[in-house]
């Protein structure tokens, strides 16, 4: 029996831009049995409501085969394909060419659940956990993200940034903006030793300013942090390792960047909205 939809479930559109992404099946192995749509929806679903793997609803695949794919696909680098896919088409869509001419950096603490690999204090933040740190476009789409122990200073995890941002994808960024704590000689060497064509922009408040002041150029990145908490996997930091913490932030990135490019239809998005909240009066 066909199931019930849920509000995360992928469109056919969606679908037909996600199906060509997914990795074949190993040569010479068993036929494949399990509907890779559903998969994805497992996995967008756990994103998005938070709940444990464990905790999957039964009209989806098994817990633990959603979970194997989801770590195979963090594996084969299939999560930052379809993201850097998506990426293009968005920018591509607003009239923008490929490559970005300006980006933004910053980082994001947060409390972790439990144990787990990598977690330490950021002292200045007071957060007994970890560390996100992203860099976006001036659309605030994610172009590389690394998470860390909290107490990793925002400096030396820039370069591992910056590592993922190869000048030969990247070829029109002049410049990444940030604050002022990322003002530090070791990275202006490290990005002119390995050559990477743009450089730190570091923007600081107005001199005698002391009332906080949102800078228009940096508050691109503050917003894409807003449209990753709408995802509850993200209100905390739940999974044992950095390397599943970044998948999940791309997941989230990639499930947001399909409703804009491919929207629920209104009619679709209304049902979720009303289907089960009748009136107790009603017939």
């Amino acid at each position: 029996m066909k199931r019930q939809r849920y509000p995360t479930d992928i469109t056919e559109a969606q679908w037909a831009m996600l199906e060509p992404e997914i990795p074949a099946p190993r040569p010479g192995g068993r036929p494949r049995k399990t509907d890779m749509r559903e998969v994805l929806n497992a996995i967008f679903y756990i994103t998005h409501e938070g709940c444990t793997w464990r905790a999957l609803p039964h009209d989806f695949p098994p817990w633990r085969t959603v979970y194997n794919y989801f770590d195979a696909w963090k594996r084969d680098g299939t999560w930052d394909r379809i993201i850097d896919i998506l990426r293009v088409r968005l920018r591509a869509a607003a009239g923008r060419p490929t490559s970005p001419r300006v980006a933004c950096i910053d980082s994001q603490s947060v409390k972790t659940a439990g144990g787990g690999q990598e977690v330490g204090t950021d002292g200045g933040k007071r957060v007994c956990g970890r560390k996100r740190h992203i860099v976006v476009d001036t659309m605030g789409l994610l172009l590389a993200v690394v998470v860390t122990a909290a107490h990793v200073d925002d400096a030396a995890a820039a370069q591992r940034l910056f590592a993922q941002m190869p000048s030969k994808e990247f070829y029109r960024l002049e410049g990444v903006q940030a604050d002022n704590k990322y003002h530090n000689y070791d990275l202006y060497r490290w990005l002119r030793v390995h050559h990477r064509g743009y450089e730190l922009v570091v923007i600081s408040r107005a001199p005698g300013e002391r009332r906080f002041v949102p800078l228009r150029s940096r508050w691109v990145v503050e917003r894409t942090f807003a449209w990753l908490g709408r995802y509850r996997r993200l209100s905390k930091d739940y999974e044992h390792t950095p390397s599943s913490s970044e998948a999940v932030v791309k997941i989230a990135a990639i499930h947001h960047y399909l409703r804009r490019l491919y929207p629920v239809p209104v009619s679709e998005s209304q049902r979720f909205r009303f289907e089960g909240h009748r009136p107790k009066h009603a017939a």
